[in-house]
């Protein structure tokens, strides 16, 4: 009966926020409706004090964080703004002090989760479902015309034909190019900068890196150019994207049409295979994806994937190892910001071989996702969480998250402001070149068939020829088009 009650109150929660930045209907309009719905609902939602502007006083906001921003000091710099802005209201926001990826459907209701949460949209829009994420009242908040459409879209959810935000997006997700630029030869303007713009091939085109790598590893058997672990679908699933393929249909919210092996998405699966041919066994599992900050720092590999959100950590790494060398922390620094280069992917060929010469390129697609925040239903305190998102997203803040942490707003103002790759991640949304993550549940099942695919694949390079698995882009089609086969069937048995 306990259970009941409280599904009937977080039904009734739903209904209460305004819909977003766009909604033709006037305030006052949105009130007599959601006040139509409160009383339908649940009359456990009468007289709740949610967004209504009550402002809660002599409370304490328990805030989820992402760990980087914990770890690199941003997180205290932001409460402690917060704080000192609502001392006077009696207002304080605290670390929630658990983990990141908490499970807030099976923690909220028992009183164990944040108030607010920062995460993926993906995670986000998950907790929606079950209605354990609060709409959001984006009349209230200073950055609607400052977020592109399809960062709204990745938190947004569709009730009786009525849209409501559920998240407020702070920064972009999506794969970079991290590598230095002190590793090149001392000869690289003259035989790797064929287009003379004074930016290495190999940083512009995947067969330039493959290229490179090659001579790298030809020279120094200890050294490699290009590294990434092969089994981490997030990063390697644009690969597929940018030849056709997608993860589902209809702009992400159909499930049942799944789309990894569509178009030509076996020539992405073919150039990941030559890139691995160039590694070595450590891109079978997640070797390199730990061991990257110190493999790039000492000098063992000379480009690698990751987010935009640990360029702190690969720079801090980098510092390290310059002051071990016998720099100053001022010199490391100072180097650091010079010879660490992050910007997005090279371009892929359009044949999908990096060996056969062709010049036809294409730009990169990539999978990647929006991080920002959101209210658990379960707080007791929304119009403090409220005002917490709101100051927590404020150009002040996202600018400073920024400079710390590296990120890419998902502000235009600030992306502006911060220029460089910032920009650069910003109009690549825009054109449809960063393929957000499903805000949908059944994107869960995705990972696991994928991880085993790509596994797979670099398996291969070590395989003898009559071990291989997929030997053609032909086998790598029937291995892509069994991959959906068995997502389909997870989500199949899920539902």
């Amino acid at each position: 009966m306990k259970k009941r009650i409280l599904a009937l109150s977080l039904a009734g929660l739903m209904t209460v926020s305004l819909a977003g930045c766009k909604s033709e209907k006037t305030t006052e309009e949105n009130t007599a409706n959601n006040a139509e719905k409160t009383t339908t609902s649940s009359t456990a939602t009468k007289g709740s004090p949610l967004f209504t502007g009550q402002l809660e006083e002599n409370v304490t906001i328990h805030v989820l964080e992402n760990d980087t921003a914990i770890s690199k000091g941003y997180f205290k710099e932001l409460i402690d703004a917060f704080n000192e802005a609502y001392k006077d209201k009696g207002i304080t926001a605290v670390d929630a002090n658990m983990d990141q990826y908490l499970d807030l459907a099976n923690d909220g209701p028992y009183g164990y989760g944040p108030d607010v949460l920062y995460q993926a949209n993906d995670v986000i829009m998950q907790y929606v479902e079950g209605k354990h994420i609060l709409p959001l009242p984006l009349d209230q908040f200073d950055l609607c015309d400052q977020i592109p459409e399809s960062a709204w879209k990745a938190y947004q959810t569709t009730i009786d034909g009525q849209t409501y935000t559920c998240g407020i997006p702070v920064n972009v997700q999506a794969p970079m190019l991290y590598y230095r630029k002190d590793l090149l030869p001392s000869n690289w303007a003259a035989e790797w900068d064929k287009d003379a713009d004074n930016v290495p091939d190999m940083a512009e085109s995947w067969t330039e890196m493959y290229n490179y790598s090659k001579k790298v590893h030809e020279e120094d058997a200890s050294k490699y150019g290009y590294m990434k672990s092969l089994n981490d679908m997030y990063f390697t699933s644009g690969f597929l994207f940018s030849y056709g393929g997608y993860i589902f249909g209809n702009n992400n919210t159909d499930p049942s049409d799944i789309g990894f092996s569509a178009g030509e998405a076996e020539k992405g699966a073919n150039v990941l295979a030559q890139l691995a041919s160039q590694m070595n066994e450590d891109c079978i599992d997640d070797t390199i994806t730990t061991n990257a900050y110190s493999k790039l720092a000492d000098g063992t590999y000379f480009a690698t994937i990751s987010t935009p959100d640990v360029y702190s950590t690969f720079r801090g790494e980098l510092v390290n190892k310059y002051q071990e060398e016998g720099k100053s922390q001022a010199e490391a620094e100072k180097l650091a910001d010079e010879n660490l280069v992050m910007t997005i992917l090279p371009k892929l060929p359009e044949s999908g071989d990096l060996t056969d010469g062709s010049k036809a390129e294409l730009a990169s697609k990539t999978m990647g996702g929006v991080n920002g925040y959101a209210i658990s239903s379960y707080t007791k305190v929304p119009n403090a969480s409220l005002e917490f998102v709101k100051f927590a997203t404020s150009y002040e803040m996202i600018k400073k998250r920024a400079d710390l942490l590296g990120i890419a707003p998902a502000r235009k103002d600030v992306a502006a402001e911060v220029g460089g790759v910032s920009e650069e991640i910003y109009n690549n949304l825009e054109e449809g070149n960063i393929y957000l993550m499903p805000s949908i549940k059944e994107v869960s099942q995705i990972w696991t068939p994928g991880k085993t695919f790509f596994t797979d694949l670099a398996k291969d390079v070590y395989r003898s020829d009559s071990e291989k698995k997929y030997k053609d882009t032909a086998s790598m089609k029937k291995g892509l088009e069994e991959v959906c086969k068995q997502i389909n069937d997870a989500i199949t048995t899920l539902q």
